[in-house]
């Protein structure tokens, strides 16, 4: 076999690959005796068809599969003589394929950088330091009895927190623009997702009245031709609502999964679930910095274009399924959910992806069994049957896999956290739990 290698563009290879006709020939004359002994065709007995009948019959068949069968093997012969690792599935390119001849082809791909792991210390971590206030969890159980509140009919002015049901038409210069007109609107007042002076026009009106209201879009409103546009709305308003909280009685604890103990053990739940969201923000927040500092040591790296592309594409279809959406072979995905919107993520993970295991293999490191029996038992409290949960993680081997990656990236993030300084910071539940958001993922 001849083998030559060219390097094109950074971390981009073509391999030219010449596989002796004779291989391929061979491969194509065992196929066609193997399948002779069984294939069945009129005017002769089963066993007995003569190979230039198999030949005229199925010979173009058998040898396009050979092909694709050789090439799949020379490349992976190829690429392991020229000591490469390829990143992605090579673009293949025909160069000979014809009878009696040798196999040509071209491979183009790209490999994975050499990485030199640099030291990552000195970097300043900070630490937030919360805890979980009696406040804190009347706030999170104030919310559970929103969620389960139901909203009753008043006979009073709107109030911001109220929801109200209205009818309205916008106009510009008068005349009606699409999209600014609706009936039977509801809308919860207060919650800024209507254009700036809509929900605070409205406050203070009661149900039956009218009102005018002179507004003006945004600059950066999603419809350019709305833009920076001033306009009005007649409003009417058809009701008001409130929120009446649902009670603290035991429907309420058992919906979240308290069936005994009543208040006080909703309340110490409530508050476990709390102090383990604090406790994982707070770690996912130092992790992130951790991060952060690895990719800024190492920001000249290369990274294979096609492993971004692979991690977009299923970022793309993760966020589509995470709306309940079910990919079809018709459906331009691309379209619904361009690239533009996952690159720089992917772009990080793919980064994060490739130091992370170089350096898990510099440090010699091995997922802890202890810290992985301890993060399962971690995820399983949350559920009503934590063993069963404990269980399954521990009989399905991808699954144990995800654990153990996690497991060896706080491994490598507690290393590196040795030579950082790390500062503590006097912080509330809900900053806590902000900080960890913006860079999770």
């Amino acid at each position: 076999m001849r083998v030559s290698i060219e390097t094109t563009s950074g971390l981009e290879r073509r391999l030219t690959v010449g596989v002796p006709s004779d291989r391929v020939d061979g491969a194509v004359e065992k196929k066609l005796r193997d399948a002779a002994r069984n294939v069945r065709l009129p005017g002769f007995r089963p066993g007995k068809v003569p190979m230039k009948v198999m030949q005229q019959r199925f010979g173009a068949g058998v040898r396009q599969e050979v092909i694709g069968e050789v090439i799949s093997q020379s490349f992976q012969e190829a690429v392991i003589s020229e000591n490469l690792r390829p990143a992605g599935q090579p673009r293949i390119e025909a160069r000979n394929f014809e009878a009696g001849k040798d196999v040509e082809y071209t491979a183009t791909f790209e490999i994975f950088p050499s990485l030199e792991i640099k030291e990552v210390a000195g970097f300043t971590v900070e630490k937030p330091v919360a805890e979980v206030t009696d406040a804190d969890v009347d706030d999170i159980i104030e919310i559970f009895r929103k969620q389960r509140g139901e909203l009753k009919e008043v006979d009073r002015a709107a109030e911001s927190g109220d929801t109200v049901v209205v009818d309205f038409v916008g106009t510009r210069d008068g005349e009606a623009f699409e999209g600014g007109t609706a009936e039977d609107q509801t809308l919860e007042l207060g919650q800024g997702k209507m254009i700036p002076g809509f929900e605070e026009g409205i406050i203070g009106m009661k149900a039956g009245e009218e009102k005018t209201l002179d507004v003006t879009f945004p600059d950066d409103y999603g419809s350019e031709e709305l833009q920076g546009v001033a306009a009005q709305f007649k409003i009417s308003c058809k009701a008001v609502k409130q929120l009446e909280l649902a009670p603290l009685d035991d429907e309420l604890f058992q919906s979240y999964g308290v069936e005994e103990g009543g208040e006080s053990v909703f309340r110490d739940e409530v508050k476990k679930n709390m102090e383990r969201e604090l406790r994982n923000a707070v770690q996912t927040h130092t992790k992130n910095q951790v991060m952060d500092a690895i990719l800024a040591a190492h920001a000249d790296i290369d990274v294979p274009g096609s492993l971004i592309a692979q991690e977009v594409d299923g970022m793309r279809g993760q966020m589509f399924q995470q709306f309940g959406g079910q990919p079809s072979a018709e459906m331009d995905l691309k379209s619904l959910l361009p690239d533009e919107m996952f690159k720089e993520q992917a772009e990080r993970r793919v980064r994060l992806g490739l130091l992370l295991g170089e350096m898990i293999g510099k440090m010699e490191l091995r997922a802890d069994p202890a810290k992985v029996k301890e993060l399962i038992e971690d995820i399983a409290s949350t559920y009503q049957d934590p063993q069963e949960v404990i269980n399954w993680y521990y009989s399905e081997n991808e699954q144990l896999g995800q654990i153990e990656s996690r497991v060896l990236e706080d491994q490598v993030v507690e290393k590196v956290l040795e030579t950082a300084v790390i500062e503590e910071k006097a912080s509330s539940y809900q900053d806590a739990l902000a900080a960890a958001r913006p860079s999770q993922g």
